[in-house]
């Protein structure tokens, strides 16, 4: 097999695991795999995906008759198409599989199951950290578990104008990104801020918690310094403009927003969570803190503050580190080794 057929079942919604499918996608077709597709209608990210091959769209609500609708044409794909491998993402778009055994069939997690229920077609289960796979033998899975973790977009970082959201050349800039959600902290990001004296914050992303940060930010008084950039399809020329990048999520298996900060040349102050204690090296590729230290947080924030050389520092660590573990060759290569069924750890 050189170039490989693969369907893509995928029904996520916006964030940065949507951002990396379409990345890995683009990496694959520029390695000649040809692909189809089965995801959520109406996705920011639509077009990118339809661009890459025929795709079908489908809300999958597993109770919904429509479910059964797209399971046939899924099954029709592979009668008429053949694909050699098939590559679920997540357990939702787990369910979805088609019994079809001419193909390599894998899902890939980048968070931790609640159970194996969902992977009962599945040849291998891909995790983008070592603990993603751990959890999941420990939950009693027994066929192969490879990890294969994400790379970044190698796209050239071109700062936003801080002037295009009213913040001072002048100032000490943090960025902040991801779905406003409890488990990404976000609410440390604005308190750490309000800690340090004219700092401005830019949070890149939207969700449900939105109105909550932003009557957060008026309690701590840090409002008329904190911007809600919103989505962006590439938040890396947001955090590009910034001088350091908090990441204070509780729960994060891996952190692409750290892989961008890296390929930004921007240092990292980020949470002990399972993603960035795996690769994040305290005092060398950044600053490490425990989850919900907010006075752990302020301090490495202020510390980049104040130490010039210590941000370039760690900014040419981080890029290194990006270049020796998450680069998109040694990615693309170990899925296309893994379509072939080497299976090896």
């Amino acid at each position: 097999m050189t170039a490989p057929r693969v369907l893509h079942i995928h029904f996520g919604k916006e964030g940065g695991a949507e951002r990396f499918f379409v990345n890995l996608a683009k990496a694959f077709h520029k390695r000649g795999v040809e692909q189809r597709f089965a995801i959520r209608p109406n996705r920011t990210w639509e077009a990118d995906i339809t661009a890459l091959g025929p795709t079908i769209f489908n809300d999958y609500r597993y109770l919904s008759l429509s479910r059964f609708g797209l399971e046939r044409k899924l099954r029709k794909i592979c009668r008429s198409w053949q694909p050699d491998a098939i590559l679920a993402w997540m357990p939702r778009a787990a369910r979805a599989i088609p019994d079809w055994p001419n193909a390599v069939k894998m899902t890939r997690l980048g968070d931790f199951p609640a159970h194996l229920n969902h992977f009962g077609r599945c040849d291998a289960l891909v995790g983008n950290t070592p603990d993603i796979i751990t959890h999941c033998e420990k939950l009693g899975w027994s066929r192969p578990g490879l990890v294969i973790s994400n790379f970044a977009r190698p796209v050239r970082a071109e700062p936003v104008a801080r002037a295009a959201h009213d913040t001072p050349e002048d100032a000490f800039l943090i960025g902040a990104a991801g779905r406003f959600v409890n488990r990404k902290g976000l609410d440390l990001a604005i308190k750490a801020t309000a800690r340090i004296e004219g700092a401005y914050l830019w949070l890149i992303g939207d969700g449900k918690e939105r109105k909550a940060l932003e009557a957060l930010a008026q309690s701590e008084g840090v409002a008329d310094r904190t911007r809600f950039i919103g989505w962006v399809d590439e938040p890396i020329h947001h955090l590009a403009s910034t001088d350091a990048v908090a990441f204070p999520s509780r729960h994060e298996p891996l952190g692409n927003v750290v892989l961008d900060a890296w390929q930004a040349g921007v240092p990292v102050v980020a949470t002990r969570s399972e993603g960035p204690g795996w690769y994040l090296r305290d005092g060398v590729d950044g600053i490490l803190v425990e989850i919900d230290d907010l006075d752990a947080m302020t301090a490495g924030l202020r510390t980049l503050k104040d130490h010039l050389g210590l941000r370039s520092r760690y900014a040419d660590a981080g890029q290194a580190r990006l270049d020796e573990m998450f680069s998109e060759d040694a990615v693309v290569d170990a899925y296309l080794a893994a379509f072939r069924g080497e299976f090896d750890r």
